[in-house]
C-alpha cells in the first residue's frame, strides 16, 4: 500500500502533533484519525480501523507502550510506530521487545516519519509478535543522555537485542564502550547466560590463548589442573573482547578459526567444543589503520564488524552532561558521600569542557566534588579550578618513559597488576609463574640475539648461561634465529 491509500490512527495528547501529523500525511493521501487517549485508540483497533498506527507513549489514560502487545496479539498484521519524549534505552528497547515496527524519540524530524510510515505500510508483512517482557520500568537505566547522538545508539541497540550478531564498539577511552556491551547482554536474548568480559590490552600475549580456550592439566609446565577458558565460562552468553586492537597476530588466526567452525580445543586438549556465545569486541583504536599496516587481520576485522557502533565522545553530546553529572552526583550519594548539587553556571562551565577523557574523566571530576568541598551546592568558581588543574595536567608533556616507570620491577609490578584486575573476582589459571617468566624470557632473548647480530656464542655470554642452555631456549620458545650474521 503505498501513498494515497490506508487509514492511519494517530494517539498523542499533544494537539499541536496531531495536527502536524494530520496535516503531514493528508498531503500524502493518507485518511488520519487522531486522538489524545488511548481508550479511543484501543476501540478503533477492535473495531478493525486502521491501516497503521502512530502512538505516544504517555497518554492520560493508559502507557502507549502496553498497547502495543495488545494490538500485536489482536491484529498481528497491524504496525506499530511509537513515539516518545523520554528519550531512554529502555523506551527503544520496550518498544522493540513489545512489537512496535519502529521507535521514534521526540522531538521527531518530520521527514524520518514520513518515511517510517511509508516504510510500514509497504514493506512486506510478518505475522509474528514479538515476546513481551513484564514492567521494567523501574529498572535502573544502563546508559544515560538523550542527545540526538546517543538515540541513534538506542534504536540501533533496540533492534539488536533480538539477534546473536556480532557487534563492534568504537570509540575514545571512557566513552562508555562496557556499558553499551553490557546493556546489549542484559536486555538481549542471552541475558540468561553469563556475561564474560576479556581486557586484551591487561592481558600478557604469551597467555591470551589460554585465557581465551582453556588449557588441560599438563599441557605446559605449570599447567597443574585443568582451566576453563573465556569460551567456556560464556557458554550460552556473551563474550566481551575489548580492547581487541590489542590482541596479538597469532591469538588473532586462531580467534578467526573459531568464530568461522563454531569450534574450539583447549591448549593440550583434544576433544572440540562448541563455541555458544555472543561475540561483542571494543576497540579505542583504528582498526582498519591496523588492518593497512599488517597488525590486524582483514578477514578478522570483517567478522567481527558486522554490525558496527560509534560511541561518541562527550565533547560531542555536551547536552546529556548535565543529565550525566546529577546521575554520578546521585549514585555518590548512595555511597554514603555528601549529596551534592551544581548550580546552572557550573553545568554551562561543564558543557564548555573538551573532556579528553569522555563520561569517566565526568565521573571522576564529580566524585572529587562530593568528597572534597563542603558546600551543597557547587558553583562556577569551584568548576573552573577544577578543570584548570585538569587541563594543566594534560598539558604536561609525558615523560621519558623508563625514567617514570623507575625501574623493570615496577613496570613489570604494574603490568601484573592490571592483569589480576582483569580477572575482576577470580583467579587466573594455575601455571602463572611459569607463563609470566616464560613472557619475559622470550623478548630478552630475542633482543639479546639482535644485539649479537645472531652470535648464540656471544649471546649466551651476555645472558651468563650455558650455550646449550640457550639452544634449548630458542627451541622451547619457538624464537627464529638469523643464521650467519655472528
Amino acid at each position: 500500500m503505498g501513498a494515497g491509500g490506508g487509514t492511519i490512527l494517530v494517539a498523542d495528547d499533544d494537539r499541536a502533533i496531531r495536527t502536524v501529523l494530520t496535516q503531514a500525511l493528508a498531503r500524502l493521501g493518507y485518511d488520519v484519525r487522531t486522538t489524545g487517549h488511548a481508550s479511543t485508540l484501543w476501540k478503533w483497533v477492535e473495531d478493525g480501523e486502521g491501516d497503521l498506527v502512530i502512538t505516544d507513549v504517555v497518554m492520560p489514560d493508559e502507557n502507549g507502550l502496553d498497547l502495543v502487545p495488545r494490538i500485536r496479539k489482536l491484529r498481528p498484521e497491524l504496525r506499530v510506530i511509537v513515539m516518545s519524549a523520554q528519550n531512554t534505552l529502555l523506551t527503544a528497547v520496550k518498544a522493540t521487545e513489545r512489537g512496535a515496527f519502529e521507535y521514534l524519540p521526540k522531538p521527531f524530524d518530520l521527514k524520518d516519519l514520513v518515511a517510517t510510515v511509508q516504510r510500514a505500510l509497504t514493506q512486506p508483512r510478518e505475522s509474528v509478535v514479538a515476546p513481551g517482557h513484564g514492567d521494567e520500568g523501574q529498572e535502573k537505566l544502563p546508559l544515560i543522555g538523550r542527545s540526538p547522538a546517543m538515540q541513534e545508539i538506542y534504536r540501533v541497540l533496540a533492534r539488536l537485542m533480538g539477534t546473536d550478531l556480532t557487534v563492534m564498539i568504537t570509540g575514545e577511552s571512557g566513552t562508555g564502550k562496557e556499558l553499551v556491551a553490557r546493556a546489549l547482554h542484559d536486555y538481549g536474548k542471552r541475558r540468561a547466560g553469563p556475561f564474560i568480559a576479556l581486557n586484551m590490552a591487561a592481558i600478557p600475549r604469551e597467555l591470551i590463548e589460554s585465557e581465551l580456550f582453556g588449557h588441560e592439566k599438563g599441557a605446559f609446565t605449570g599447567a597443574n589442573q585443568r582451566h576453563a577458558g573465556r569460551f567456556e565460562q560464556a557458554q550460552g552468553g556473551t563474550l566481551f573482547l575489548d580492547e581487541i586492537g590489542d590482541m596479538p597476530l597469532e591469538a588473532q588466526t586462531r580467534l578467526l578459526r573459531v568464530l568461522q567452525e563454531g569450534e574450539y580445543t583447549t591448549i593440550g586438549g583434544r576433544q572440540r567444543l562448541r563455541a555458544d556465545v555472543r561475540i561483542v569486541a571494543a576497540t579505542h583504536r583504528d582498526l582498519r589503520q591496523l588492518v593497512r599496516q599488517g597488525l590486524f587481520r582483514e578477514d578478522l576485522f570483517y567478522r567481527l564488524n558486522v554490525v558496527p557502533i560509534r560511541l561518541p565522545p562527550l565533547r560531542e553530546r555536551t547536552e546529556d552532561i548535565p543529565e550525566l553529572a546529577k546521575h554520578f552526583l546521585t549514585q555518590c550519594a548512595a555511597e554514603g558521600l555528601p549529596a551534592k548539587a551544581l548550580d546552572s553556571g557550573a553545568l554551562e562551565r561543564l558543557k564548555q569542557h573538551r573532556w579528553p577523557g569522555n563520561v569517566r574523566e565526568l565521573e571522576n571530576l564529580v566524585r572529587r566534588l562530593a568528597a572534597l568541598y563542603s558546600q551543597e551546592t557547587i558553583g562556577i568558581d569551584v568548576i573552573a579550578g577544577e578543570l584548570a588543574d585538569a587541563a594543566q595536567s594534560h598539558a604536561v608533556p609525558a615523560a621519558d618513559p623508563v625514567a617514570a616507570d623507575d625501574s623493570l620491577s615496577i613496570a613489570v609490578e604494574r603490568h601484573l597488576k592490571a592483569y589480576f584486575e582483569a580477572h575482576q573476582s577470580g583467579l587466573p589459571a594455575s601455571g602463572l609463574h611459569d607463563r609470566i617468566l616464560r613472557e619475559v624470557e622470550r623478548p630478552l632473548i630475542l633482543l639479546t640475539l639482535a644485539a649479537t647480530r645472531g652470535n648464540q656464542i656471544k649471546a649466551a655470554h651476555v645472558l651468563g648461561i650455558n650455550r646449550n642452555t640457550l639452544r634449548k631456549k630458542i627451541r622451547d620458545l619457538d624464537i627464529q634465529v638469523m643464521r650467519g650474521l655472528g
